[in-house]
């Protein structure tokens, strides 16, 4: 047997493993949410009734629930009498995998979590839905970053997010700042700024997944290709470690030395602000910039629904042409292996791919497509990220492509409050490694 580390597939028990924790990119939207747990209750036992073959949707991004119930509830119409899908939002996933009664579908964040099914021929082969499907090719390459299992067509992407740096324009326009195309010249914009006595960057370091995803991942991205070092660092196999000719003590010493120097430019006190504080303070225009996904837009509109936002990718090398930005596939689709209902599920998973389901869907969540032929986004806020998603100008975060058995979020946060680069480096090292050798 060959674990994932290698990057080849296995075959085990689909049981195994570290639960599955909620998205961390969903976790954002549980923050201040009080009714979740009510509304989850409510939407889980909607649509139990009704006739036909009752087949599950594992779908618990908590902003989305309510949108996939009334999907749920239009399938159901189409197929009165003969199929009845049923919203699942609180499934363990592990569990479920392991008595060999999983969901009959999954649309799930799309992540290293995944891998442990996928990996070891959990999910059912969907290649003869590709056509159908339409994914764009720089998007199936993004599913490719992983280890998958051989000769399958594991996952169908279904919406992707595209990351950046937002910035408020009134205060850019005030100080007659363009963008910054190159690191220089975003230390210099941020120096610019401190001296106006505006604080340059909101940062949120008491929730560590804003680290992660934001300063780290962007800073990371921005200076290598992360999917050819992570295969890298699995070819090394039991080898890996700190000493390594691969590791993360030296290939990510520099962009996160670089990342430093720009976290150093955010507000006092950033080590006892979360996610939250963040949204309502650069909606308040305490801050010129923040290093947060589009679903921060939602929440800054709640505040100021007229505030002018840009955004831009954030520059870590002097070469312009190498700026992109962070994207991830915030939901993609399978069917277990061990569905009860696969031909039920197949159904339902070509409802939802379908362009008239779907584009509205990533319209009404600040998603990009991911068909060849999928419209531009509508928000004016996201347009400018347009072309760089169109010529596959982007990345996957890195913190996406570990697992959830390195508590990767905790070490990012631990660097921006003063811990040890070196010694939170050699940290991660020693733990792929000891992975490597499981």
């Amino acid at each position: 047997m060959v674990s994932w580390i290698t990057g080849r597939s296995a075959v085990i028990s689909a049981g195994r493993g570290a639960p599955s924790p909620l998205p961390r990119f969903s976790r954002r939207a549980a923050l201040g949410t009080m009714a979740g747990g009510a509304l989850a209750s409510v939407l889980a036992g909607c649509g139990s009734g009704g006739g036909g073959t009752r087949v599950s949707l594992h779908q618990s991004k908590p902003e989305a629930i309510p949108y996939f119930g009334d999907l749920l509830e239009q399938f159901n119409d189409e197929h009165r009498g003969s199929i009845h899908a049923v919203h699942d939002i609180s499934a363990n996933l592990s569990s479920g995998f392991a008595r060999g009664n999983p969901p009959d579908l999954g649309c799930l964040n799309y992540n290293f979590e995944m891998l442990r099914f996928q990996e070891r021929g959990a999910l059912s082969d969907l290649s003869d839905l590709e056509a159908e499907a339409n994914i764009a090719p720089e998007v199936r390459e993004l599913v490719e970053h992983f280890p998958t299992y051989p000769g399958r067509t594991s996952v169908i992407p279904y919406s992707m997010m595209a990351a950046a740096v937002l910035y408020n324009e009134e205060i850019f326009a005030e100080h007659d700042l363009e963008i910054p195309t190159t690191y220089s010249g975003f230390i210099e914009l941020c120096e610019t700024l401190q001296e106006a006595g505006v604080d340059p960057v909101y940062s949120t370091y008491a929730d560590a997944w804003t680290v992660s995803q934001g300063l780290i991942d962007y800073s990371v991205g921005g200076s290598i290709d992360v999917p050819a070092f992570m295969d890298e660092l699995r070819d090394l196999g039991p080898e890996a470690g700190p000493d390594a000719p691969v590791s993360f003590s030296d290939t990510l010493r520099e962009p996160l030395e670089k990342m430093l120097r720009i976290a150093s430019f955010s507000q006092p006190g950033a080590a006892a602000r979360n996610y939250g504080d963040g949204n309502v303070a650069f909606a308040r225009g305490e801050a010129a910039m923040y290093l947060q996904g589009p679903w921060a837009l939602t929440e800054i509109d709640r505040i100021d629904p007229g505030l002018p936002i840009g955004i831009f990718p954030l520059p870590m090398t002097e070469d312009p042409d190498d700026a992109g930005v962070r994207v991830h596939l915030d939901l993609a689709l399978w069917i277990p292996e061990a569905a009860s209902r696969p031909d039920e599920a197949r159904e339902l998973l070509r409802f939802l791919i379908r362009p008239e389901i779907a584009d509205p869907y990533n319209q009404a969540n600040l998603g990009f497509g991911v068909r060849e032929d999928a419209p531009d986004v509508t928000d004016a806020r996201l347009q400018d990220l347009q072309s760089y998603v169109d010529r596959a100008a982007f990345y996957q975060g890195i913190s996406q492509a570990l697992p959830g058995t390195i508590p990767f979020e905790n070490y990012c946060q631990a660097i921006v409050t003063g811990q040890s680069l070196e010694a939170v480096l050699r940290t991660l090292d020693e733990d792929w490694a000891r992975l490597a050798r499981r």
